[in-house]
């Protein structure tokens, strides 16, 4: 436990921001499973729909910390692939 003025204060602070980054990260995964799970059912017209939100979802979680540039390279790239091969 925090003895310090200072340490209840981070203590604080990263409570509030493990919350925020909780909260963008399920947003991300949950997006991303809807993406996967339209790909696998084979409805193309739902995944075409689904891909530039997550996209857009991916690149927003570079910039929020919550993934690596090169990690979300790769899973656009994966999925994009996948949702082209579709048609």
């Amino acid at each position: 436990m925090a003895n310090h003025k200072s340490a209840e204060k981070r203590m604080r602070q990263t409570d509030r921001r493990n919350e925020v980054n909780s909260r963008n990260r399920s947003r991300l995964r949950t997006q991303i499973k809807a993406l996967r799970a339209a790909i696998q059912s084979g409805d193309r017209a739902e995944a075409a729909a689904l891909l530039p939100t997550t996209v857009s979802l991916i690149d927003k979680s570079i910039q929020k910390g919550v993934l690596h540039q090169n990690t979300a390279a790769r899973h656009k790239s994966r999925l994009t692939a996948k949702v082209n091969a579709m048609s």
